[in-house]
C-alpha cells in the first residue's frame, strides 16, 4: 500500500498474494524512482473527472470555453516544441537490433534502461503521480487487453478517460490475474530539485529531451519529457499499435492502423472495411462518411486503430480497441466531416486550436472564413493578415467516440472484415483506386504503399515516403517481418480472407488542382468495392491491379469531365517502371528479410508495364 500524507485517493484493497499485490509493488517502485508528492488511484468517475478539470483550469493549463457555445469543453495549448510525435526520439528496445529492424530505432534495453532510470529519477518531484488503469476494448472482450499508466500529467488522465475505457473493472480484472501492460509516463519537469530548490509550473510542462520507449518483449513503455497526445497517451500509439502488433505476431493476430466502418448498400447489405491511412489523410473523414449515393450509408467504428483476429468461421474479425477519438482539428468542418463537427460540439478537450472572442475555437477548415480576431495557438492576437496559421496544423481534438451521432450500436463487439483499403497521398502515379488480385498482391500493395508527409510528425511537409501499412512509427517489430505476418494470417483464412483495395483520394492535374472531388463523394468508390465484394461487377486488368470500368463507378451529378476520370485511373508506364525501381530499393532496406513471393509480385508487374509501354500492347481485358 502507497501511503502519502498529501494521498487523497487511497490504493484499492488487495487479497494477499493476489495479482493486485504485483501492480502495487510495481506502482511503488515506479514512485520510489519518480519522487512524487501524491500517489492518486484513478477511476475514471465524473466526480474524478470533473475535480481534475478545474484543478487544471485553476492553474492555467486549461481553459474554458462558453458554456452555451462549446458546452463542458476545454483548450490546452502546448509548449511549441511538443506539438507532434517525435519520431526521432522513439525507440524500441527489443532484445537484438535485427529483432526491431531497419524502420525502428533500436537501442540496447539494458543500456536503455540505465539511461531513463536516470532521467526518471525525482521527475515527479512537488508533482502527482496518477495511476490509470485501462482496458483496450470492452473489459473482457476476445480481443481486448489491459493496461496500467503511470504519470504525472493530469490533462493526460482527462484525456485518457475519453479514449479508453477506466473504470474498477479493470482493476477487477487485474486482480484476477488478467495480464496487463505497463506504461511509465512523465512530463520531466519536476517542481522541486532533490535539493529542495522550487519551480514554478508552466502551463504545458514538458522537457527539451524526449524519450518515447517500448520494451516489446517485457510489453512495457516508457515515456519522458513531452505532454502531447500521441507521445504521453501510452494507451494509443506506444501500446495500441508498436507493443500490440508485437503481441499479436506472437499470437496470430494483427494490431493495425486502421480505421473500421460499417457500410451499407441501399439492398441493406452491410459491408466492414478496414483502411489504413498515414495521419491526417483524411482517415477520421473516412470514418465518419456521409455518402453522397441515396440509399447508402456508413456506422463508425474505429477512426484509427484496429485490432484484427481470425476467427472460427474462417474470417478476420475486428474491434476498434479505443473508446474516443484524438483528431486532427484543421481541415474538419461542416463541408468536410459535418458528423465530426457535431461530435466534438461538446464535452472535448481542444489542444493547439485558436480561441474565438466569444469563448469558442477556431481552425483553418472549419469555417469559410476566418474570424476578423482570434487569439492563437501560441496565445498571440492573430489576424487574418497575420499571415501564420492561427491553429497549428496538427491541432488536435480529443473526445469519447459515443459522442459520435454515426457510431455504430454494437461499438463493444468485433465485426467480420470484407475488405482490407491502403490510402495515401499521392498527387501522381496511384489510381483513384484499384484492387489486388490476390491476397499476396494484396500485401504487396499494403508494404510499398507511399505518401505525402503530413505536419502530424516531424519532417518536412510534402516529402514523399513510403509508409508501408500506414505503420512505419508504429510496427514494433521488423517491418519485413510484419509483411510476413500478414501473409500467414491470409493463408490461414484461405477463401474466407478479406478483399483488397488500395486508393487515392488526392491525385492531380496538370493544373495542380485535385482530380477528384474527395469527401462525401468518396462513397462512390466505397460502392464500387462493395459491388467487388459482392462479386456484382467486374473489373478491368491493369499492371497495377484491377481498376473499374468506368461505366461500373457511380459519377451521375458530379462534375467531372471525362478527361479526369480518364486522368484518375491513367497508368503510365515509364513512371510506374520508375517506382517499381524505387520499390525495389525500399525492399533492399531489409536484409534479406523481405518475403520472397515480393519478388515475384515486382516481377510480374514490370513485365506488365514493359509489355504495356510497347505499341504491339494487348488491349486491357475486364475480369469477373
Amino acid at each position: 500500500m502507497i501511503t502519502n500524507p498529501n494521498h487523497t485517493s487511497p490504493a484499492p484493497a488487495t487479497v494477499p498474494g493476489s495479482p493486485r499485490v504485483a501492480l502495487e509493488a510495481w506502482v511503488a517502485r515506479v514512485a520510489s524512482l519518480t519522487c512524487p508528492d501524491a500517489v492518486v488511484w484513478c477511476d475514471g468517475s465524473p466526480d474524478e473527472t470533473a475535480r481534475l478539470t478545474q484543478q487544471l483550469v485553476d492553474e492555467g493549463k486549461l481553459v474554458a470555453l462558453d458554456p452555451e457555445r462549446r458546452p463542458n469543453s476545454y483548450l490546452a495549448r502546448s509548449a511549441p516544441g511538443d506539438v507532434a510525435r517525435v519520431e526521432g526520439r522513439t525507440f524500441t528496445c527489443s532484445a537484438t537490433p535485427e529483432d526491431a529492424g531497419p524502420t525502428n530505432l533500436w537501442r540496447d534495453p539494458t543500456a536503455m534502461r540505465a539511461e531513463l532510470d536516470g532521467r526518471f529519477a525525482g521527475s515527479m518531484r512537488g508533482r502527482t503521480m496518477y495511476v490509470v488503469p485501462f482496458s483496450m476494448g470492452p473489459v473482457g472482450g476476445p480481443i481486448s487487453q489491459l493496461g496500467v499508466e503511470v504519470t504525472d500529467s493530469a490533462y493526460v488522465v482527462l484525456s485518457m478517460g475519453k479514449t479508453t475505457r477506466l473504470g474498477p473493472e479493470v482493476l477487477r480484472a487485474i486482480g484476477a490475474g488478467v495480464p496487463w501492460v505497463a506504461a511509465v509516463h512523465s512530463v520531466g519537469m519536476p517542481l522541486r530539485d532533490d535539493d529542495g530548490t522550487v519551480h514554478e509550473d508552466v502551463a504545458w510542462p514538458c522537457n527539451e529531451t524526449k524519450y518515447i520507449v517500448q520494451f516489446p518483449e517485457t510489453r512495457e513503455v516508457w515515456s519522458y519529457g513531452s505532454g502531447y497526445g500521441g507521445n504521453a497517451l501510452l494507451a494509443k500509439k506506444c501500446f495500441a499499435l508498436r507493443i500490440a502488433s508485437v503481441m499479436g505476431r506472437d499470437e496470430g493476430w494483427l494490431a493495425e492502423h486502421m480505421l473500421l466502418i460499417r457500410l451499407t448498400s441501399p439492398e441493406g447489405r452491410a459491408f466492414h472495411l478496414a483502411a489504413a491511412f498515414p495521419s491526417a489523410c483524411g482517415k477520421t473523414n473516412l470514418a465518419m462518411l456521409q455518402p453522397a449515393l441515396p440509399g447508402w450509408s456508413v456506422e463508425t467504428i474505429g477512426d484509427d486503430i484496429a485490432w484484427l483476429r481470425p476467427g472460427s468461421d474462417g474470417r478476420l474479425h475486428a474491434i476498434n480497441p479505443e473508446a474516443g477519438l484524438f483528431g486532427v482539428a484543421p481541415g474538419t468542418g461542416v463541408d468536410t466531416n459535418p458528423v465530426a463537427v457535431e461530435t466534438i460540439a461538446a464535452d472535448t478537450i481542444f489542444t493547439n486550436v485558436a480561441l474565438t472572442d466569444d469563448g469558442d475555437v477556431w481552425w483553418e477548415g472549419l469555417t469559410p472564413e476566418p474570424p476578423a480576431h482570434l487569439v492563437d495557438w501560441t496565445g498571440a492576437d492573430w489576424t487574418p493578415a497575420s499571415g501564420t496559421p492561427a491553429a497549428h496544423p496538427n491541432a488536435r481534438f480529443t473526445v469519447a467516440l459515443d459522442r459520435c451521432p454515426s457510431r455504430a450500436a454494437d461499438l463493444d463487439h468485433s465485426v467480420p472484415i470484407d475488405a482490407v483499403v491502403f490510402g495515401g497521398r499521392r498527387s501522381t502515379n496511384v489510381p483513384l483506386v484499384a484492387q489486388a488480385p490476390t491476397w499476396a498482391e494484396g500485401v504487396f500493395m499494403g508494404a510499398t504503399v507511399s505518401s505525402e508527409r503530413t505536419a502530424a510528425a516531424e519532417g518536412t511537409v510534402g516529402e514523399l515516403r513510403r509508409d508501408p501499412f500506414a505503420m512505419l512509427p508504429f510496427c514494433g517489430y521488423d517491418m519485413a517481418d510484419h509483411w510476413a505476418h500478414w501473409l500467414d494470417v491470409g493463408a490461414q483464412l484461405g477463401a474466407g480472407a478479406p478483399a483488397v483495395f488500395q486508393v487515392n483520394w488526392f491525385r492531380k492535374g496538370d493544373d495542380g488542382s485535385f482530380l477528384w472531388p474527395g469527401f462525401r463523394e468518396n462513397a462512390r468508390v466505397l460502392e464500387w468495392i462493395a459491388r467487388r465484394v459482392e462479386g456484382s461487377v467486374p473489373a478491368v486488368e491493369s499492371p497495377v491491379g484491377l481498376l473499374p470500368d468506368v461505366d461500373d463507378l457511380d459519377v451521375r451529378g458530379l462534375d467531372l469531365p471525362p478527361s479526369d476520370l480518364d486522368a484518375l485511373f491513367a497508368v503510365d508506364p515509364d513512371s510506374w517502371l520508375e517506382e517499381c525501381d524505387r520499390t525495389e530499393e525500399f525492399l533492399a532496406e531489409f536484409a534479406g528479410r523481405t518475403p520472397s513471393v515480393f519478388t515475384a509480385v515486382l516481377d510480374g508487374r514490370r513485365a506488365a508495364l514493359q509489355a504495356s509501354a510497347t505499341p504491339a500492347a494487348e488491349p486491357a481485358v475486364q475480369v469477373a
